[in-house]
């Protein structure tokens, strides 16, 4: 398959969270290299997001996973000093919702201030971690549909209402060897 180069907004949602079932079923399989499975499983799921003949998993699966995981700061581990962030941040009209919550220690929350997430990551040098990633692109996509933003083409996006720079969505992800599934408790 050739990859795509996303001109709308649902195209590079849809490729963003293709590219995170590759990764996902890969570190899942606990390999080091992309197998032609992993590929197949992002070729299935870019194509099915965009005819609609596949969806994203529920917000569900994220919060049943907040309550499974070791209570710890998902940018960086610290069990200690945690505090409430809003993944995509209140002040820039993120949600105020239970699913836009997570676990972050005082260290990182006030390093990232009313930053989106991948902003900050970004400036810090790191990638999220493949469930984080998983939980912020599915309020994106969310969003985006709420607000008719899907069919608008990325030039345009800045132009939007939204909280966060849709085209900053990785469509790249680092060799497996460099992610995680989920933050290392510290």
């Amino acid at each position: 398959m050739a990859i795509p180069v996303p001109t709308k907004v649902r195209e590079q949602i849809a490729w963003s969270y293709a590219n995170f079932a590759r990764a996902h079923a890969a570190l899942e399989d606990g390999v080091t290299k992309y197998k032609v499975l992993h590929h197949i499983i992002r070729n299935k799921m870019y194509h099915g997001l965009l005819s609609g003949k596949i969806s994203m998993r529920s917000l569900y699966d994220d919060e049943r996973l907040k309550m499974t995981v070791p209570q710890a700061c998902y940018y960086c581990g610290h069990r200690d000093n945690l505090t409430v962030d809003h993944l995509v941040p209140l002040v820039r009209g993120g949600p105020d919702e239970a699913d836009n919550l997570i676990w972050a220690c005082r260290s990182c929350n006030s390093s990232k201030q009313g930053r989106d997430m991948l902003v900050w990551a970004n400036s810090k040098g790191f990638f999220p971690s493949i469930l984080l990633l998983r939980r912020y692109i599915k309020i994106v996509a969310r969003f985006c549909e709420e607000k008719g933003h899907m069919v608008i083409n990325l030039e345009n996006f800045p132009q939007t209402d939204a909280p966060f720079d849709v085209r900053l969505l990785p469509t790249k992800f680092p060799p497996l060897p460099e992610l995680n599934l989920w933050v290392k408790t510290k």
